[in-house]
């Protein structure tokens, strides 16, 4: 792990929980009589996925006081992922989070974060703002400004960002669009998401996400409505349709996914998540990032768990390898 006054390659913030995920494919939960335990929450996901490929990686969030906030601790620190910005509350019990697993492309998820998520009271006056500051890719998502004081405390981080960019690579805004986290509505999270993309140096989300960011659809305005409210690189992902990125500097690459035969599609965003981070640590152009980053979606779509499921950089690139000059049926691939 990386050592105190050392800036980390990776800082996320955001949800923290437990998954419960059946062990049984194609059943209902009301019938699963078997499941595993696995570290869970988007932005941890993605420390995680930027750790296997070798990254310093540190997730700032909250747990309850419990026994599943104790294991989210060993998780980390088993990942090789820092935790020493992942406090407990003793109000609110860690978060866990069930699914059903439907493939090829069914996945409902069951979210159990009342009376409210650990990870939904970060205080702004408990941030590290000189290691936020400090981080080459400091990674938020959307939930993060679903509810107060989390709020208050994304928002902060993001201006510490935006005040001194030193030697940073990116600042990445997840739009990460969670309509159930959500109760004063959409309209409400576009405002805020456009005070976050004002700080934010990438933006990257499905067209569900981009939709509530921007209010159009359309891929190519899409990236067009997230470049004018302030990001450098606009990532959009399209399903079948591959990923569209477009910089403002004019580069622009569509690349197609990778077939894949699912098993379960719920961590390959964030799979795609950590391979983005080390691509643009690693100083890729658009067109290598996003191959690199579908790649690495894929493989863990196509197996059960999510964090632990996330790849190393051989397996990535073995995968890109093997696929060189083959051609892609859409109907059989799931983007992340």
């Amino acid at each position: 792990m990386t050592t105190a006054g050392t800036a980390f390659d990776v800082i996320t913030m955001g949800r923290i929980g437990v998954d419960i995920y059946p062990l049984q494919t194609g059943v209902p939960l009301a019938r699963v009589d078997s499941f595993g335990k696995f570290l869970g929450g988007s932005p941890t996901n993605v420390a995680v996925a930027a750790a296997r490929l070798g990254r310093a990686a540190a997730v700032i969030s909250r747990t309850g006081r419990d026994p599943f906030g104790d294991y989210c601790h060993q998780a980390l620190r088993e990942f090789g992922v820092d935790d020493r910005w992942v406090t407990a509350v003793s109000e609110y019990p860690t978060p866990v989070t069930f699914c059903e697993i439907f493939p090829p492309d069914d996945f409902p998820l069951y979210f159990y974060r009342l009376p409210k998520a650990p990870d939904l009271v970060i205080h702004a006056d408990e941030l590290d703002l000189a290691a936020v500051r400090a981080a080459r890719i400091f990674w938020m998502s959307g939930t993060g400004l679903c509810e107060e004081p989390s709020r208050g405390a994304t928002l902060a981080a993001l201006a510490a960002r935006a005040e001194d960019r030193g030697d940073q690579v990116a600042t990445v805004f997840d739009l990460d669009w969670r309509p159930m986290f959500w109760t004063e509505g959409s309209s409400a999270a576009r405002g805020l998401y456009r005070e976050a993309l004002s700080h934010a140096t990438v933006a990257v989300g499905n067209l569900d996400e981009c939709e509530v960011a921007t209010g159009v659809r359309q891929p190519r305005a899409c990236a067009e409505a997230l470049l004018a409210a302030g990001v450098e690189l606009a990532i959009v992902k399209q399903g079948p349709a591959g990923v569209l990125a477009v910089h403002r500097d004019g580069r622009e690459t569509q690349a197609p996914p990778h077939p894949v035969e699912v098993v379960n599609g719920l961590g390959a965003g964030d799979a795609f998540g950590g391979a983005l981070c080390h691509g643009l640590l690693a100083g890729w152009a658009p067109d290598r990032l996003t191959r690199f980053a579908n790649a690495a979606g894929a493989l863990v779509a196509g197996r059960l768990a999510c964090s632990s499921a996330m790849p190393y950089a051989h397996e990535v690139e073995e995968l890109l390898a093997g696929v060189t000059g083959r051609g892609v049926d859409p109907s059989t691939v799931r983007q992340p």
